[in-house]
């Protein structure tokens, strides 16, 4: 039906329906209401919300559709109703040459733009301007003509209402076709030469509305747009007085243009009608995009603005010459945000030569003091400011350099990381590339002699020094830094030459960069003392990297090297030889005794041996040689003089594992161990230098530590069974009176010798005893604590003057009593002290065992296949058990070490000393009967499996079922045992062929049970075994010869539950039960002619009777209807050709659990296997 019949229209009820559903879903509900097809139209209006796009699309679609098919009508003749409607769109002329269905819904929609609901104005904006793209017959003055009637504002209306209407009319005039006006004026003028002039006058009126003095950022932006498009304008006469210069952003402008864009009046003398902003919004006007794109235009796009980005970044931004920027001092904290929001814009579209311009003084101000505390106002603002700078230098890391001058130069901080607590700098430093790290080393040596720097500014001139040695030691402590072998060097060899020696006159020539200035004024000793610090730090970290050296097939990992394969600390003691050598440049700081020299000397002449070695043994000769070279340069670095001992026992331990290789060297080294052989005291070359290492473990510093671990990992090789001792000795609890009895054999010893003068030396015993008694009564600590005490209650210390104290007065009890309690409470404090003390030696004492502990985690990892850490299960053992609680941390390293090291090592020893293991095994079960907890008798547990796996190679099973035998012989017979079943099934799923041996133990060890539960859980055993048999079919007849034993004692068992003698609840009965099902599947795999002889069908069947007759178990019908299947199943009969082919069949089945097997005797926990059966139903009898 067409759709100009007004006549069939709504009715007033479901109009009103309408507009509640465009009032309360905005756009997408709208429906038309003059629509023959009424059920069409009803499903549009009363869509469901999902539907809401596709309803909008039809009713554009149908709205079109009808317009389409609409023909004005020129007859006079008007129904009522449509005079009504006339004259309710009384002067729009929407009815005259629209469909009745367009013109209300443009109507509509027009109303619609004021709604309070944001997502329904978008909605009806979006819908009308649809509309008016799909027709041409709604004119323009038409649309701006139901915009403005629409929103007028009522004066009575509410601060809401306002607000709907004013957005209702800007979304309408932004929808309305101002471009499409401008575009058919410019293509007018274009069409005929006469109408250009014309058209173009047009156009230039809406530039007229410039000339009204009050300055928006919107204004600025309209101008920018006109001044690109129309240059030659006169713009000085549009922009004055507000603006002096014609170009908006000449430099003269850029101080009124920063009041315009903080939105503050710019001439405070005059009254502005501006309108006051309601309130403040959080996002930056859009202007400042316009403002960037205008100044930092790209140049390959060919315009070339005329205006300087520093200076308007300085001036409009920062605010250094004005008080109305956005960072100026008297800003508040939203035109701060703002500002931050126009850096983050200007960041990604500067370039690198512009960068620094960024980093205004009061920018840097602002952003630090919001970065630095987390309670400021702009924090997470800041954070941001940050977040967005380490995502510019990722995209290009080459301007990484020059925003680390910035945030460190004059306008940030040497210390921008510290005192912003953040890691921005260090974040920067590791997205940069080699060629960045080199030039900030360049520029941070650079500042190490400042040109014109006066005396007065020493104590800066220090301060700025020690940072950059701080900085210089961060790049190589900070291993996400990328890291390259030239700039490495650079640093070590710089703090080797400011560290170690005084620069006398410069070298330019020099590839030392230590030597190119002598430093003015010279380094203080503080300053070299943390040159040395920072040198051995850095060493130490090096010490604990590996570098990756591509051999000619393969790529082989150096540890504490370089990619040349030398070791940095060789590589630091070159640069020191070195500079030794250069007497006209440096001379070193401390000058050595001619001893020393020779000393060192020597250690040289053993470190180039120590190189030559190819063999096997090339990784311990580099072990040896970084000890050498480290302890060496540790005795450089040394503050104080350092005793030459560990040096002399480094050359003598290194010299005799690794002799000089020659004729004369051969014969010596015969006789000399032919020597050796006669001296029992004399140590192993790799135990001299493994005691070198433990005394490296006792310094505080980090560089020894990682120098030792390093060492030890690199001569774990060549380990032997009295350097395992010699370690395990350090592990050991001594007890102070052992220390005593020490001392006083050294104090007999002394006696002895003096037996001459037996008298004398007794007198001069007694002396020194009360000369020793003299000075601890004179400690002058405690001396001076006590007479303050006695100062303060009036009373003078004794002078020793006889005749004055004896005049003293007697003091009454009241200042006894007052100098008790302050007497006391010296002698209180001493006693505090001491604990203190003795606390600290306790902690410290800790802390070294732990290091010892890193040592015995290095050998197990490096050396998994060696038989010598079957040496360090029971110390390791010994030292969970016996320390206190003071030391927890002790025996979680060491527990630890035992399970994920020793218990799930995948290796075994290649040969062990059975003897030694069968020993460890039986005291590991003897301490697992008096375990103090579960988690030490599991960790037992691990250390047993470990050693089982290890005898069991060696083809010694009588040793592990020994142990096991007393195990279980313990567990079974003593009610306060600390064992548990996991000991036992441990060994069953992991070495079944082993556990097989305690199969008659096992069936034994039932009659014997100190208890019903004890003797259930050795059930729960045999049941474990019995799901492992698949894994020994070499063991039929064994199994056949099992199964009478187990059937005997579940049989007697079960009777005795039957019959009251044992006190067996129905639950256990059923896993008895359970146990001899299994059983008998078992048996019918291997041997199902057999299985009736082996199980005996009748005893089980009067087995039923029995728990029927039960008083204590005849309750439970399901143990009768399980004793009957036990009947049945062993009862079955199957022809021997079945049996034949099912045998076959669950042999082919168990082929998977033989590789099982195998994984078990490598360390892997092999799953119980879960046998099937199928269900047995009742007969119905």
């Amino acid at each position: 039906m067409s759709a100009s019949v007004g006549s069939n229209h709504y009715s007033s009820e479901v109009r009103e329906e309408q507009d509640w559903r465009i009032r309360e879903g905005g756009a997408d509900d709208v429906r038309s209401p003059y629509v023959d097809d009424t059920a069409a139209l009803l499903e549009l209006v009363f869509s469901l919300k999902k539907e809401r796009v596709d309803a909008s699309v039809k009713l554009i679609t149908s709205l079109e559709h009808f317009q389409a098919q609409f023909a004005p009508q020129h007859s006079p003749d008007t129904t009522d109703e449509d005079e009504d409607r006339q004259e309710d769109a009384k002067g729009d002329g929407l009815d005259a040459l629209n469909a009745q269905d367009v013109s209300y819904s443009v109507r509509r929609l027009v109303r619609g733009l004021a709604s309070p609901r944001e997502s329904s104005r978008l909605g009806f904006a979006v819908a009308l301007t649809e509309l008016l793209s799909r027709i041409s017959t709604v004119t323009c003055a038409q649309i701006v003509a139901l915009i403005m009637d629409s929103s007028k504002t009522q004066g009575s209306a509410t601060g809401q209402e306002e607000r709907d209407m004013l957005f209702a009319r800007l979304f309408g005039l932004t929808l309305s076709s101002y471009k499409e006006v401008l575009a058919e004026l410019l293509a007018l003028g274009e069409k005929k030469s006469w109408l250009r002039e014309s058209a173009w006058w047009t156009i230039g009126l809406a530039v007229d509305v410039l000339e009204n003095k009050i300055w928006t950022p919107e204004k600025v932006a309209l101008v920018l747009k006109l001044q690109s498009l129309y240059p030659s304008r006169d713009w000085r006469k549009l922009l004055s007085p507000t603006f002096k210069q014609s170009e908006i952003l000449s430099t003269g402008n850029l101080t009124a243009l920063a009041k315009v864009l903080k939105e503050s009046n710019v001439d405070d003398d005059e009254e502005s009608d501006l309108p006051k902003s309601g309130s403040w919004k959080a996002q930056v006007h859009f202007v400042w995009d316009m403002l960037l794109d205008e100044i930092l235009s790209d140049p390959a796009s060919g315009r070339r603005s005329k205006a300087s980005f520093p200076e308007f970044f300085r001036i409009v931004v920062d605010g250094e010459c004005s008080l109305e920027s956005l960072f100026s001092s008297t800003s508040s904290p939203e035109r701060k945000y703002w500002g931050f929001q126009v850096f983050q814009k200007a960041l990604p579209r500067v370039g690198t030569a512009d960068m620094p311009m960024l980093f205004t003084k009061n920018f840097m101000r602002s952003w630090i003091n919001h970065l630095s505390n987390s309670d400021r106002y702009l924090h997470k603002a800041a954070r941001q400011v940050a977040a967005d700078i380490l995502a510019v230098v990722k995209q290009n890391p080459t301007i990484g350099f020059t925003l680390i001058l910035q945030l460190t130069g004059v306008n940030g901080s040497r210390q921008f990381d510290k005192l912003t607590k953040t890691k921005t700098v260090e974040s920067i430093l590791t997205s940069m590339n080699s060629d960045g790290i080199k030039s900030y080393i360049d520029y941070l040596l650079k500042q190490v002699n400042e040109d014109g720097a006066t005396p007065a500014d020493l104590q800066a001139i220090n301060a700025r020094r020690a940072w950059i040695i701080d900085q210089l030691a961060a790049l190589i402590r900070n291993g996400a830094i990328p890291k390259s072998d030239d700039w490495i060097q650079s640093i070590l060899d710089w703090l080797a030459v400011h560290g170690l020696f005084i620069v006398t006159k410069k070298s330019d020539k020099s590839p030392l960069r230590g030597l190119h200035s002598v430093p003015a004024p010279p380094f203080s000793d503080e300053l070299r003392k943390s040159c040395r610090g920072r040198l051995l730090n850095c060493l130490a970290e090096l010490t604990g990297q590996s570098a990756l050296i591509k051999g000619d097939n393969k790529t082989l990992k150096a540890p504490a090297a370089a990619s040349d394969g030398e070791l940095w600390v060789s590589k630091v003691l070159s640069t020191v030889e070195r500079l030794e050598n250069d007497t006209k440049h440096v001379k070193l700081l401390d000058e050595a005794d001619e001893d020393v020299q020779q000393l060192r000397l020597k250690v040289r002449e053993v470190i180039e041996r120590l190189r030559k070695v190819q063999d096997e043994r090339q990784e311990a000769a580099k072990g040896a040689e970084l000890l050498l070279s480290a302890t060496l340069l540790h005795q450089y670095c040394a503050d104080e003089e350092t005793d030459s001992g560990a040096l002399e026992s480094c050359i003598d331990g290194a010299s005799r594992m690794f002799p000089l290789e020659t004729k004369k060297a051969k014969k010596s080294r015969k006789s000399a161990g032919g020597e050796k052989q006669g001296d029992e005291e004399a140590l192993e070359a790799v135990d001299v230098l493994v005691d070198t290492v433990i005394g490296f473990l006792e310094e505080a510093t980090a560089y020894m530590r990682a120098v030792a671990n390093q060492v030890f990992s690199m001569l774990s090789g060549s380990v032997q069974e009295s350097t395992i001792d010699l370690i395990l000795t350090q592990l050991e609890r001594r007890d102070p009176t052992e220390l005593v009895g020490d001392e006083d054999e050294d104090e007999e010893m002394d006696d002895a010798e003096g037996g001459d003068n037996s008298e004398d030396s007794a007198d001069e015993e007694q002396s020194d005893d009360d000369d020793e008694d003299d000075e601890e009564a004179e400690d002058p600590e405690l001396r001076r604590k006590i007479e303050e005490a006695l100062h303060v209650n009036g009373i003078d210390a004794a002078t020793g003057d006889s005749d004055n104290e004896s005049e003293e007065e007697l003091m009454d009890d009241e200042q006894m009593m007052a100098i008790d309690e302050q007497l006391a409470a010296v002698f209180r404090a001493r006693a505090d002290e001491k604990k203190f003390t003795d606390t600290d030696a306790q902690r410290e004492a800790t802390h070294f065992k732990n290091r010892v502990l890193d040592l015995l985690e290095t050998f197990i990892k490096k050396q998994p296949k060696n038989p010598l850490q079957v040496r360090l299960i029971l110390p390791l053992v010994e030292l969970i058990v016996s320390t206190g609680p003071d030391e927890k941390q002790l025996a979680d390293k060491a527990t630890g070490i035992l399970r994920s090291r020793i218990g799930k090592s995948r290796e075994t020893p290649s040969t062990v000393d059975t003897d030694q293991a069968a020993t460890v095994l039986e005291e590991l079960h003897t301490r697992a009967r008096t375990a103090p907890s579960s988690d030490v008798l599991a960790t037992l547990s691990q250390c047993s499996l470990y050693l089982c796996r290890s005898l069991h190679h060696a083809k010694e099973d009588e040793s592990i079922l020994k142990a096991y035998r007393g195990s279980l012989v313990d567990f079974v017979s003593r009610k306060s045992s600390r064992l548990n079943a996991n000991l036992f099934q441990d060994l069953i799923r992991r070495h079944t062929d082993v556990a097989w041996g305690l199969r008659d133990d096992l069936v034994g060890a039932t009659g014997k049970a100190v208890n019903a539960y004890r003797q259930c859980q050795v059930f729960q055993l045999i049941q474990t075994l019995i799901n492992q048999l698949p894994a020994l079919n070499d063991r039929h007849v064994e199994i056949l010869e099992y199964m009478p034993k187990l059937r005997a004692a579940l049989h007697d068992v079960i009777s005795g539950a039957c019959d009251g003698s044992l006190a067996l609840t129905p639950a256990q009965t059923k896993e008895l039960f359970k146990l001899g099902l299994a059983a008998i599947r078992q048996t019918r795999r291997i041997a199902p002619t057999k299985l009736s002889v082996t199980w005996d069908p009748p005893t089980w069947t009067a087995m039923t009777s029995k728990l029927a007759e039960s008083d204590r178990l005849k309750s439970a019908t399901n143990l009768q209807t399980m004793c009957k299947q036990m009947a049945q199943t062993a009862g079955q009969v199957i022809p021997e050709k079945d049996a034949t082919s099912r045998s076959k069949s669950d042999n082919d089945a168990v082929t998977a659990k033989r590789k099982v097997d195998a994984l078990d005797d490598e360390g892997e926990a092999a799953l119980p296997t879960k046998t099937k059966r199928k269900k047995v139903k009742k007969n119905k009898s």
